[in-house]
């Protein structure tokens, strides 16, 4: 059980409390992120092993949490008391039962508007609409903070990010790798007085479009510069046919400066879709590399561990 905690001293009793009762089992790990209140004792005190990690922000403590912790199955849950304890057994049964790589808790919002505000799940609409038309329609909630994952996904995750992006890490790295990934509903509550959201909605909402854009860009770089080149040669054709047309009916150039930029910009446009084609060839590479090193590890026995 892996709880990721920045000032969450009103919550984490209560979190640790719920996910020890649901899953009695489970050795419960709380990593602080440098928080200035209590959240370290009061997790020691309901029972959990607490470390901490520096460097600040979601993205970092993920990397952290996977890299230390050892285990065949990993719940990975929010600090803020927003989700459901109840939902944990059955969405590791599912991991197990049906050998998934990654089991998700979509959001439900248990006691209105207030549970789930509407800019946040505006946001989550559209980013997640976004990558599943980019990388697949196999996910309804990309930022959800509740997951249940595979020794294979842990393991073999690259975690790359920083911050709030992970989610979208999480989600992109199992729709490229075509792993078997699974979605079980939640319910999903406002947050105890006393807790405030750590994050932004417009602030965080863009960092996590600048990191869809990246992902595009890394993992579908054929796609990505081949929209380039197309911007490129539309500006190209429109800024040539008048000075086409000016030379077909008089035999003359006189506006040299707009086509001398239309064929750069037409040469911008080649030497786009040449990068592309490149690096598509690199990433088809770096996919290959990153499905053998999933496969180097062995799925869950039967009687698996969970953390």
């Amino acid at each position: 059980m892996l709880i990721p905690c920045y000032n969450e001293e009103v919550a984490i009793g209560r979190v640790v409390a719920g996910f020890r009762a649901a899953l009695p089992q489970a050795r419960i790990y709380v990593y602080d992120n440098n928080s200035r209140d209590r959240t370290r004792e009061v997790a020691a005190a309901a029972g959990a092993v607490v470390r901490e990690e520096a460097l600040q922000g979601k993205g970092h403590v993920v990397r952290r949490m996977f890299a230390d912790v050892e285990a065949d199955a990993y719940v990975l849950v929010d600090g803020d008391d927003t989700y459901d304890p109840s939902a944990a057994p059955g969405m590791v049964r599912m991991l197990l039962a049906r050998r998934l790589d990654m089991v998700t808790g979509v959001r439900v919002a248990a006691d209105g508007a207030a549970a789930y505000r509407p800019g946040h799940r505006l946001g989550n609409r559209v980013l997640t609409g976004m990558v599943r038309l980019v990388f697949g329609d196999r996910i309804s909630d990309m930022l959800s903070g509740y997951r249940v994952f595979s020794r294979r996904f842990v393991k073999s995750f690259p975690a790359l990010a920083g911050g709030f992006e992970t989610e979208t890490e999480f989600t992109v790295h199992a729709l490229e790798l075509g792993l078997p990934i699974g979605e079980v509903r939640t319910a999903y509550r406002e947050r105890r007085p006393g807790s405030a959201s750590k994050l932004s909605t417009l602030r965080d909402g863009l960092r996590i479009l600048g990191a869809i854009v990246g992902l595009v860009k890394r993992e579908r770089p054929l796609a990505f510069f081949a929209a380039i080149a197309a911007l490129l040669s539309a500006a190209a054709i429109a800024l040539f046919l008048p000075v086409l047309e000016e030379f077909l009916r008089t035999g003359l150039v006189p506006r040299l400066p707009t086509a001398v930029l239309s064929a750069t910009l037409a040469l911008a446009a080649l030497l786009a879709l040449a990068c592309g084609l490149v690096l598509d060839t690199v990433t088809r590479g770096r996919r290959e590399a990153k499905r053998i090193a999933y496969l180097a590890i062995p799925p869950p026995p039967e009687e698996a561990r969970l953390e």
